[in-house]
This record gives C-alpha cells, sequence and structure tokens, in this order.
C-alpha cells in the first residue's frame, strides 16, 4: 500500500492538507459532511462550499444518525469531503450510501487507525484511547467503531463492490519518523499490513461516481 507522511496536530491542519492534497478535485459544488468550522470554505475559494455538522459553523445543522436521507438531490455535488467522520456514526454503512448517492465526482475520505492510538497505552497498562473509554459524564462525542488500517481499507473496497463508485486512489498516512527506525519496525513487523496496523495513523481514499 501507498504511504505518505504527515500529522496534524488540530482540525486546522487537516483542512490545509485536504485543499492542499485534493483541491484540484474539490472544484464546483462541495460538500464538507462533518465540517465542524468549515475551515475548508476558506481554503476552497473556487468552491460552491456547502457544510454540514452536528455542531461548529455548519451551513446545515444535521445530525447525522437521526435522519433516513441527506436533504440534497441525487449527485448534486461535483465533491463530497468526509474526514473523520464515519467512526462516530453506528449508520456508517447507511451514511456512505448517501455520499454516493448526491455525488457526481469524487469523494474524499479518511478514517481513523485504531489500532495506532491503542497500542501504547495496553503495552503500558496506562492512560486511555481517544474517543474510547468510559467518562464519568456523558461524552459530546466518540468513536462508534474500533478498527485497524487494514480493516479500514477492506471497508472501503467493500463499499466499492456495493455501490457504483471506483477507488480511484487509496493510501495510508504515518507521522514523520527516521527512515532508519521505520525500517527496523517493518523489519519487525514481518508485513507492511501488519506495520501499518501498528504505527499508520489515518487510511485516506479518493472514490469517483463517474
Amino acid at each position: 500500500m501507498k504511504v505518505e507522511y504527515a500529522s496534524f496536530p488540530d482540525r486546522s491542519k487537516r483542512s490545509e492538507y485536504i485543499a492542499r492534497r485534493f483541491g484540484p478535485l474539490l472544484q464546483g459544488k462541495v460538500l464538507d459532511v462533518g465540517c465542524d468550522r468549515a475551515l475548508l470554505r476558506k481554503l476552497l475559494p473556487r468552491a460552491d462550499y456547502t457544510g454540514i455538522d452536528i455542531g461548529g459553523l455548519p451551513d446545515l445543522t444535521i445530525n447525522l444518525e437521526k435522519i433516513d436521507r441527506l436533504p440534497f438531490d441525487d449527485r448534486a455535488f461535483d465533491g463530497v469531503v468526509c474526514s473523520d467522520v464515519l467512526e462516530h456514526l453506528d449508520n456508517l454503512h447507511h451514511t456512505f450510501a448517501e455520499l454516493v448517492r448526491v455525488c457526481r465526482g469524487h469523494i474524499i475520505i479518511s478514517l481513523p487507525n485504531n489500532w495506532a492510538n491503542a497500542r501504547r497505552p495496553i503495552a503500558r497498562g496506562k492512560g486511555s484511547i481517544g474517543h474510547y473509554g468510559l467518562a464519568p459524564e456523558p461524552p459530546p462525542d466518540r468513536h462508534k467503531w474500533f478498527f485497524n488500517l487494514a480493516e479500514a481499507a477492506g471497508f472501503i473496497e467493500g463499499q466499492a463492490k456495493r455501490y457504483p463508485v471506483m477507488i480511484h486512489e487509496i493510501y495510508a498516512m504515518e507521522k514523520p519518523r527516521l527512515a532508519l527506525l521505520r525500517l527496523v519496525r517493518r523489519l519487525a513487523s514481518g508485513s507492511q499490513i501488519r506495520y501499518l496496523n501498528r504505527y499508520a495513523h489515518t487510511l485516506w481514499a479518493v472514490l469517483s461516481t463517474s
């Protein structure tokens, strides 16, 4: 699997990456699913941008777990972004189908590799795993699914067989590390996918509906 190297200390850096990496595919009418503060609006100035989310600064406030259908026509958007959103939804398979329905161009999806975040606290027997755990008070949001990078790729590949989409690109993302350290860890892991399940933090996929 192809690998790229980057890390995002906050959501603004991830938005900047999306605009820089996928900007040519995000022109015309663009839907940002789980837009938060809609940072992509300014980063994609030539796009006719619509952001949806349960909070933040969306154009439309939508709880994806409370609706049966996105309030848009079939093939309404030239591009759809759904970055680190599906893992928060019980109904992620249905939501994926809706992304396909409303898109006539490219869908940009990212999914986290939860194993990478869990590896150290489990090995050390202390700490917590982000977006999981048992908080004293109900959390405002949390991940509903716990999966590794291989499972994330399998999900995307499975949906591409189920729906009229083609996988244009799929790749893993790691934090920048010394090449020697990556080599030692890769050899110790025995295979690339086992290595990526341990150390890659995100799977990115570009799907085409046209």
